[in-house]
């Protein structure tokens, strides 16, 4: 089981801040989430930076000290994928409600990152079956409404695990949003391979000893 801080960052500023009071906490990956307000409603860093809207691209804060996943909450991400492969990244997770161009985004990723593929709450494997021999894990997301911390968890989550596990049962398993010390035993016993965590990490007002909790429950 892996824990994985997740930031929605207001600023770069902001960015280099959260991912400073995690890098140092036996944290193998930080889970940077970007939104560009078309897909979700709200916008994160870079797409609120009037520098990076001009062109000017900047590398993700201590990427060279501790790995980077993207999870990219933003509408049809084939047009940009280019620019976030320089940032330094390890993986990146595409929405496959955001785009019908997944053959072109694996061809562009396949070899240079690991590829996660995100799930929305009430979003059916189904019609995605083709793309799960070619990507390296899945992300389910845990809360109905996505691009935002502290949202209520969805106890239809692990329904959902079950039934991806009956799909495929040797996919990696990524759950994101609304995880917390409370739920996230449960989750690891459904089949839980990584948990994403926000606001429990961010907001406790103890991040070193909040991330050791969870870190125990792995």
């Amino acid at each position: 089981m892996k824990i994985i801080p997740a930031i929605i960052p207001k600023s770069l500023e902001d960015l280099r801040e959260k991912i400073s009071l995690v890098k140092d906490q036996d944290i193998s990956f930080v889970q940077v989430d970007i939104t560009d307000g078309i897909f979700v409603p709200s916008k994160s860093w870079p797409f609120n930076d009037s520098t990076w809207n001009s062109g000017i691209h900047f590398e993700i804060p201590f990427w060279k000290e501790i790995n980077i996943e993207l999870d990219l909450m933003v509408k049809t991400p084939e047009e940009k994928i280019s620019d976030w492969l320089d940032m330094g990244v390890k993986r990146i997770i595409i929405h496959v409600e955001s785009t019908e161009k997944f053959d072109e985004i694996i061809d562009k990723l396949k070899g240079k990152v690991e590829i996660g593929i995100a799930f929305n709450i009430d979003t059916p494997f189904e019609p995605y079956i083709n793309l799960l021999e070619k990507i390296d894990f899945i992300q389910l997301m845990g809360i109905e409404k996505i691009g935002f911390q502290g949202e209520l968890f969805s106890e239809k989550i692990f329904d959902k695990i079950k039934n991806l596990r009956n799909t495929k049962s040797d996919v990696i398993i990524s759950v994101d949003g609304g995880v917390n010390l409370e739920n996230a035993p449960r989750l690891i016993e459904t089949g839980v391979n990584r948990l994403v965590v926000g606001s429990a990490i961010f907001e406790s007002g103890d991040i070193k000893g909040t991330t050791k909790q969870f870190k125990k429950l792995s």
